[in-house]
């Protein structure tokens, strides 16, 4: 199996839990870059793990280069202003999964439990 080229937006509660998973497993993937633009601790440990910190724009322009985007800010606004930049840059390769998609996924990889932060809705 090709690896997966990975990136997430969003280092708070929930994108430090699945960074790190990412880090943990890192058989068939590649985590190309993050974005956060606070100053949180999973953005430290990106750094100290050698993983680039990346905006939105470069996100999008890299094209072919991130097959699966993690948005995990838990905003619509940012998944809109992601998709509106893919179409942009006419990304038509990366896939953009949500916050569903990575419990989903954190429900087959892990035993513990992800994160809740209640009140927050989930979905594309």
């Amino acid at each position: 199996m090709n690896k997966q080229n990975i990136a997430i937006i969003g280092l708070g509660r929930i994108g430090s839990a699945f960074l790190d998973a990412m880090l943990q497993k890192k058989q068939n993937i590649n985590l190309v870059c993050v974005a956060e633009r606070a100053d949180t601790p999973a953005k430290a440990q990106a750094v100290a793990n050698g993983i680039r910190i990346a905006s939105l724009d470069e996100i999008a322009a890299m094209g072919d280069k991130i097959d699966i985007v993690f948005e995990l800010t838990g905003l619509p606004e940012t998944r809109k202003e992601l998709r509106e930049k893919f179409l942009n840059t006419q990304n038509v390769h990366t896939v953009i999964a949500s916050e569903s998609i990575a419990r989903l996924i954190w429900s087959l990889i892990s035993d513990a439990d992800m994160p809740v932060i209640q009140g927050r809705k989930t979905g594309y």
